[in-house]
């Protein structure tokens, strides 16, 4: 009985020894094949899902094979794991979506760690892909979890999917400003972008017969890294293009007439 016992301890000082071995060398594993992979330039999400995969399998395969090493009956463990996962399935139905989730976005890439997109109502750029969750830091610096049931299910806006994107203006002049005077201002401030694509047609038409204004749009084609710096620097050297050459800019009003009869 004794040696049975001191057989059983010493199974178990050597178990526990080669566990802490085997998790070393599986980090190190880990750390040589991320390096590996961030060599090739291997897809951000990619890599980072491959990762925990990688590190979680291997310490799950160490763990089980040092149970049935210390004289542990690895078969019913699996019996007993199976039936717990049935019962726990069924009250994390939720999760088991989000997972499912995680596993589609990660197959069919509608979004990469990086892009800046817009989801469930939400806009930001993707800090980290999980196999639940999606993590987004919004423009103000907020940090977003986003199960990834409901954005696999739902719409994305991926504003970073393409090389280069278009700009929308829509500028008011008045009925008595003469039209091609100012759509004549408008393309010189455009085309003398230095970040406007040129091999790209600017256009500028009259789109609209407002209440108060001829509403006159313009686009513009940019790369997508520059959409925002585009996007102001129109709209500030328009107006002052206007200003200069005296274009009316009209504003809403309402013209009082009293009759005192």
């Amino acid at each position: 009985m004794l040696t049975a016992i001191i057989n059983g301890a010493i199974k178990v000082v050597i178990a526990v020894v080669i566990l802490l071995v085997a998790f070393a060398i599986i980090k190190r594993l880990v750390a040589a094949l991320k390096k590996f992979c961030d060599k090739k330039n291997l897809d951000a999400t990619i890599n980072k899902v491959l990762m925990h995969v990688v590190e979680w399998g291997a310490k799950i395969i160490v763990i089980i094979s040092l149970l049935g090493y210390v004289g542990i009956d690895t078969a019913g463990i699996a019996a007993l794991i199976a039936s717990l996962g049935l019962g726990v399935g069924l009250a994390v139905q939720g999760s088991l979506a989000n997972f499912a989730g995680g596993i589609l976005i990660i197959l069919l890439r509608p979004l990469r760690i990086g892009d800046f997109i817009e989801a469930q109502g939400i806009s930001g750029t993707v800090e980290d892909i999980s196999i639940f969750y999606t993590y987004i830091t919004t423009p103000d610096n907020k940090s977003v979890c986003i199960p990834n049931g409901a954005l696999a299910n739902g719409n994305i806006v991926n504003y970073s999917k393409k090389d280069i994107r278009r700009v929308d203006f829509a500028f008011s002049i008045s009925y008595a400003e003469d039209f091609v005077r100012a759509q004549k201002a408008i393309l010189e401030v455009c085309n003398a972008h230095e970040l406007v694509l040129k091999d790209k047609d600017v256009t500028c038409r009259m789109s609209a017969h407002a209440d108060s204004a001829i509403v006159v749009t313009t686009r513009v084609w940019v790369n997508s890294a520059d959409y925002w710096t585009v996007n102001f620097d129109i709209l500030e050297q328009v107006k002052a293009k206007f200003d200069a050459e005296k274009i009316e800019i009209p504003f809403n009003q309402i013209d009082v007439h009293i009759d005192n009869k």
